[in-house]
């Protein structure tokens, strides 16, 4: 599986990402005459060679030979987010690139609408409207379209530090609609004073990456750089790498998740506790709570819980450990979930029908087992053993499914 993965040490901005592409080994002859396509006029791409703290990369600048009027900001250019629509839709681009322009334009539209609370129609672009936004996020759906990969990957996003001046004021970073942007994609802080990732990079990923993962697991092919505007002493680049996964399935096979581990041992505490620790914790939302018995330290018998959940959850099911249980000290791993492909299914039985859990791999369906729930319910209703339904279902493999 071919698969391409940003890894955004130092943040992402539409220049950097042209610029990674072009190192990475797009022509840019090729994404000028495509942009070409564009009713654009007024700017040249201008493309070199530079280096942040060693490391050598590709700088892409736009650089616009009649400026538009600066108006009540210091930026220049002042677009409606339908005059964008209307650019990208009447251009001879192709209709997969026009799709993904447009997805990155609405992310940030979205974000603008919800922020400063007008309707999305409404909306007019200050930066991201610009002549050299408007190229960085057509140019980015066209270096997509040209690598061709199957999956897009990334790291989780630094958006850096500090404040920003913008058309709206001084604004912390990352700055409102930036984090609107960024909303369920994990990110990182601190690393250099200054905004590290721009709206319109955070769009770029929000649209097009199929995963975030903290951990890379794949074969490196090729690797690009973008260079950024600024030199610091964290070298200010984009790495970007085209790559290939070895593993046999398809990825329509396999779901593969970070996840974080929870554990703790505890050898003093009422075992009748348990219960309500455990029930708690799925009800903070954790997707897996068991318990391992060990033997701790002086030969202690001791019972490890294990508690499995997504990151945006750590923190509620830690209080439920340090509130609910005697542990004094937790250990937190970032884990790797792979699961199979799954759908539900109604099969009825002569008690009533069963909701059926379906399993497949490399599309064929190699597992199914019975919600455990309606089994017991059925058998309630009717008098008879749970084993009974289980049997039923055995027998009655030919009946009819429907989808849930």
């Amino acid at each position: 599986m071919k698969i391409l993965y940003y890894d955004c040490f130092a943040g992402i901005s539409g220049d950097m990402h042209l610029g990674a592409m072009i190192d990475l080994g797009l022509d840019p002859v090729f994404l000028s005459a495509e942009l070409k396509k564009l009713d654009l006029k007024g700017y040249t791409l201008q493309v070199g060679r530079d280096q942040r703290r060693g490391i050598f990369g590709t700088r892409i600048e736009v650089v616009l030979a009649s400026p538009e009027p600066q108006k009540e900001t210091n930026h220049v250019g002042h677009r409606a987010f339908k005059d964008i629509v209307a650019l990208i839709e009447e251009s001879a681009l192709t209709d997969t690139v026009k799709k993904r322009s447009l997805n990155i334009f609405w992310k940030i539209a979205g974000a603008e609408a919800k922020v400063h609370g007008h309707p999305i129609e409404d909306v007019r672009f200050h930066e991201v409207g610009a002549i050299d936004s408007i190229v960085d996020i057509v140019g980015a759906a066209i270096c997509l379209e040209y690598f061709d990969v199957d999956q897009i990957f990334s790291s989780p996003v630094q958006v850096g530090g500090g404040y920003v001046q913008c058309a709206h004021g001084v604004l912390p970073v990352p700055a409102p609609a930036t984090v609107e942007i960024l909303k369920e994609i994990p990110i990182r802080s601190g690393l250099v004073p200054f905004e590290a990732t721009t709206p319109t990079g955070a769009a770029i990923l929000a649209a097009t990456v199929d995963r975030f993962v903290g951990t890379m697991d794949f074969i490196p092919r090729s690797i690009g750089y973008g260079v950024g505007r600024r030199d610091t002493e964290v070298p200010n680049v984009l790495r970007v790498f085209l790559g290939e996964m070895e593993n046999d399935f398809s990825d329509q096979d396999v779901d593969v998740n970070e996840a974080c581990l929870m554990e703790c041992n505890i050898d003093d505490m009422n075992p009748e506790m348990y219960e309500g620790v455990m029930k708690n914790l799925f009800e903070k939302g954790a997707l897996d709570v068991f318990l391992t018995p060990i033997i701790m330290k002086k030969s202690r018998p001791a019972v490890k819980i294990s508690v499995i959940c997504d990151d945006r959850r750590r923190h509620d099911l830690e209080e439920v450990l340090w509130n609910e249980t005697t542990t004094l000290g937790l250990r937190v791993n970032r884990i790797v979930k792979r699961m199979l492909r799954r759908d539900n299914s109604d099969v009825q039985t002569a008690y009533g029908p069963v909701s059926m859990k379906n399993a497949y791999l490399r599309g064929k369906r190699i597992k199914r087992k019975p919600e455990y729930e309606d089994c017991k319910r059925l058998a309630k209703e009717h008098g008879v053993p749970i084993k009974t339904i289980y049997d039923s279902l055995a027998a009655g493999d030919d009946v009819p499914e429907s989808k849930s």
